[in-house]
């Protein structure tokens, strides 16, 4: 299954259980992070990594180079997902942790009030 099906199927539950708050928040796929890293870094609360590398990331709304306003993006990384995850019964464990956790902290909710068994 294709890698931007297995995201959409893996918002979809959260999508749908939060429609109202996440109606203003955008969906994207990203091949590789986009962000100034180093080792040693601490991963701010809008990145999901697996230690120094980043899996996900949520992008607040805010205003573009040229003023123009700009929505909230939620963003996953698919070459770190798919170096950690093989098959696609893993991918979409880790789809749903990673979005999980990203939509949790957007709402400024505990990842388990989301899903019970949230936890990697």
């Amino acid at each position: 299954m294709a890698f931007d099906q297995l995201v959409l199927e893996a918002y979809a539950p959260l999508h749908n259980a939060y429609f109202d708050q996440l109606a203003g928040v955008d969906l994207a796929v990203d091949t590789i992070p986009r962000m100034r890293l180093r080792p040693d870094s601490v991963m701010p609360d809008d990145t999901v990594a697996d230690g120094p590398v980043p899996l996900g990331r949520i992008l607040g709304a805010g205003v573009d180079r040229y003023g123009n306003p700009t929505r909230a993006r939620i963003i996953v990384f698919r070459m770190p997902v798919e170096r950690r995850a093989k098959t696609t019964a893993e991918r979409s464990e880790m789809l749903t942790w990673i979005l999980t956790a990203l939509v949790a902290n957007h709402l400024n909710m505990d990842p388990r009030d989301l899903d019970p068994e949230f936890g990697w």
